[in-house]
């Protein structure tokens, strides 16, 4: 391979020039990838339920000499999408990539699981992406208020292709996630929007949420102590569990050009958890 093409396939990975919208970037693998697609060039609109952390995360990329504002944001409403998608394009000059990464997990037995909590899971995981894909797509596509396509990442799990006790909510919400992501963008490519939609599929990530999932597992009695569990999260991880940057450079290929031939695909970031 010449100099030249090899010059050009890195440049591929960049986003100079681009606009992202991270959701629940306050803080862990959210906060994270909102980091790495500034540091590839990417304009970064951060959002987080919590106002401060997106602004902590906003600021940070400041720092670093990026370029990034921030913004509080519940997914679950539709006209917080459509103040943050407007605010987005007219703040920071368009709108290229979402990542739709604000999510929520809790552990209980399925015959334990009140219909409330299960709701709850449902509406922050399924609908709040659902609403950010559709409001992504109106401004993306050609005539919408970006209009130069764009690539739409969404955060699903391991736990959206395999079972785990504890975790039917969940599960299922990420299981949606994953068809989801599949409608869309076959939906997309037959419209010619040049809109690619692709789901990532971390395993457990040493973060606040992966620790909580750890520290479920033996509240609920699947193992005898904590530190059983954690010696099983190891035995689920063949080549060892994820840290936040290790999703974060997943979703760095799923949102540039270097994937554009790449939707409707399943990306897994899990150790070889669901290989086993």
């Amino acid at each position: 391979m010449s100099t030249a093409a090899t010059e050009a396939g890195l440049r591929a990975f960049e986003l100079t020039g681009k606009v992202a919208l991270v959701t629940g970037a306050g803080r862990g693998i959210g906060a994270q990838i909102a980091r790495t697609l500034a540091a590839a060039g990417a304009r970064v609109m951060a959002t987080d339920i919590d106002a401060a952390s997106a602004a902590a995360t906003a600021a940070a990329i400041a720092q670093a000499g990026g370029t990034a504002r921030s913004a509080a944001q519940d997914v679950i409403q539709e006209a917080a999408w459509e103040d943050i998608v407007a605010q987005t394009v007219s703040q920071l000059g368009g709108l290229d990539v979402l990542v739709n990464n604000a999510g929520i997990e809790s552990m209980s037995f399925v015959a334990d699981t009140s219909l409330e909590a299960f709701r709850r899971i449902m509406a922050v995981n399924v609908e709040g992406v659902f609403l950010g894909i559709k409001h992504a797509v109106r401004a993306m596509r050609p005539g919408g208020a970006a209009g130069r396509g764009g690539s739409i990442v969404n955060l699903s799990s391991v736990a959206g292709l395999i079972g785990s006790p504890g975790l039917s909510a969940y599960c299922a919400s990420k299981g949606a996630v994953r068809l989801l992501t599949k409608a869309t963008a076959v939906e997309c490519g037959a419209l010619k929007l040049g809109i690619r939609v692709n789901s990532v599929h971390p395993g457990i990530v040493r973060t606040d949420m992966g620790a909580s999932v750890i520290a479920g597992m033996a509240r609920l009695g699947l193992v005898p102590d904590a530190a059983t569990a954690e010696g099983l999260v190891q035995m689920m991880h063949p080549i060892g569990t994820c840290e936040p940057d290790d999703v974060a450079q997943a979703v760095l290929f799923l949102a540039s050009d270097a994937s554009r031939k790449t939707t409707g695909a399943e990306l897994l970031v899990d150790g070889g958890m669901a290989a086993q």
